[in-house]
């Protein structure tokens, strides 16, 4: 599980991220980030709502989309708010491929980051 600093944990910064951030589509969820400065840790949020399934199905799907986010974290991401919102299919998704699209929309976020670090 990532550390507090990693995860957000307010409503209000749900919903501005949701709200003003950018946004990555796929099958299996939906991805809204925010740019922060490169400085600051990168924080997590997941919404998996009753759509995704019973509580035992949202936790697993919640548990597996930590995992994917704990590994990134390793490989240093930085200075951005991502808030990953579950769509029914992550139920019945494997984790390869929920690790596959989460990796996809991680790779889009950093792109998207190259330029403001590069800005002095």
């Amino acid at each position: 599980m990532p550390a507090r600093r990693n995860r957000v944990t307010r409503g209000e910064d749900y919903r501005q991220t949701v709200r003003a951030g950018r946004r990555v589509g796929g099958a299996l969820c939906i991805t809204h980030a925010v740019l922060r400065s490169p400085a600051d840790d990168a924080r997590f949020g997941f919404i998996i709502s009753k759509a995704v399934g019973n509580a035992v199905t949202r936790n697993l799907v919640r548990r597996r989309m930590k995992s994917i986010v704990e590994e990134r974290l390793h490989r240093g991401i930085s200075g951005v708010d991502v808030v990953f919102r579950a769509l029914p299919a992550a139920a019945e998704a494997e984790f390869a491929d929920l690790e596959r699209e989460i990796s996809r929309a991680l790779d889009r976020v950093e792109r998207w980051q190259a330029p403001a670090k590069a800005e002095p």
